[in-house]
C-alpha cells in the first residue's frame, strides 16, 4: 500500500471524520433504516433505498480512512529544512505576478481554496526539494510556466 502523507493537523482531522462517522453517522444511519422498515413494503419504499445507499457510502468512507490512516506518514512541520518538503509553508512568485503563499500537504489534505497543494499536484511535486531561490518550471495541464522560491517555512 502507498504510503500517504499527512500533517499532524490532517491526520487529527481526518481520525476525528472516522470517529464521527463510526459512532454517531452508522447510528443516524441504523435510526432511519429501521424507521423505514417499520412503515411497510420495503420494495416501494424510497426511504429505506435512500437510507441503503447512505450506509453504503458511509461504509465505503471508513473503510477509506481506516486505511489512510493505517497507511499514513504525519510529517514534522516543525523542522527548519532548507528544501520544501511536504509539512513546508512556501512563498513563491510567478513572473509578473504577486507573490503568493502555499502550504504543501498529502493529497488527502489538498484543498486549494486554501492554498493547501498536494505534493502530488504538478506545482507541489515540483517544488520538493527546492531551495530558496531557485527557479521552478511547472509543467501543467495548460502548459509550463516557471516560478521563484521566495521563502521556505
Amino acid at each position: 500500500m502507498p504510503i500517504s502523507f499527512l500533517t499532524q493537523e490532517g491526520y487529527n482531522k481526518l481520525q476525528e471524520e472516522l470517529e464521527f462517522l463510526t459512532t454517531k453517522k452508522r447510528q443516524e444511519i441504523a435510526e432511519r433504516l429501521h424507521e423505514a422498515m417499520e412503515g411497510g413494503e420495503l420494495i416501494e419504499n424510497a426511504e429505506y433505498e435512500a437510507a441503503k445507499n447512505e450506509q453504503a457510502f458511509v461504509e465505503g468512507r471508513i473503510k477509506d480512512l481506516e486505511i489512510l490512516l493505517a497507511t499514513a506518514r504525519v510529517v514534522d512541520e516543525k523542522t527548519k529544512a532548507e528544501t520544501i518538503q511536504v509539512g513546508a509553508t512556501v512563498t513563491i512568485k510567478e513572473e509578473n505576478s504577486e507573490q503568493e503563499v502555499y502550504h504543501i500537504v498529502g493529497a488527502a489534505e489538498a484543498d486549494p481554496r486554501t492554498n493547501h497543494i498536494s505534493n502530488e499536484s504538478p506545482l507541489g511535486k515540483a517544488l520538493l526539494n527546492k531551495r530558496i531561490g531557485d527557479i521552478v518550471e511547472v509543467e501543467a495541464p495548460d502548459g509550463s510556466f516557471h516560478v521563484q522560491v521566495l521563502k521556505i517555512a
